[in-house]
């Protein structure tokens, strides 16, 4: 049998979930626990394969120095955040009462 040694932070932790209501008991908190550590291990493992099937496939980008990475880096995220982000114009009165909000 497994046995499991916590610390008093951790049990305090279980505790608090268990009185919360949030969980029926300890038992349920741990497996909510490793249920997303396994989530988190199984995404990592595929993020990695990605990126060793790019490798491999030649999906790769050079960069002379670490500041055109970081250029590069900040390019991508400008170009995340303005395809992500709503509409910046204010509607006018003339959209709402037409109803093109």
């Amino acid at each position: 049998m497994t046995e499991i040694h916590l610390s008093e932070k951790q049990r305090a932790f279980i505790d608090a979930q268990v009185e919360a209501g949030v969980y029926k008991d300890a038992n349920e908190v741990v497996a909510a626990g490793l249920r997303q550590l396994q989530e988190k291990t199984e995404t990592l493992k595929r993020l990695i394969q990605e990126g060793l099937d790019d490798v491999e496939a030649g999906r790769v980008m050079s960069f002379e120095n670490g500041e055109e990475l970081t250029a590069h880096i900040l390019k991508m995220a400008e170009e995340r955040k303005n395809a992500s982000a709503p509409s910046q114009r204010v509607p006018t009165r003339a959209d709402r009462s037409s109803g093109r909000l």
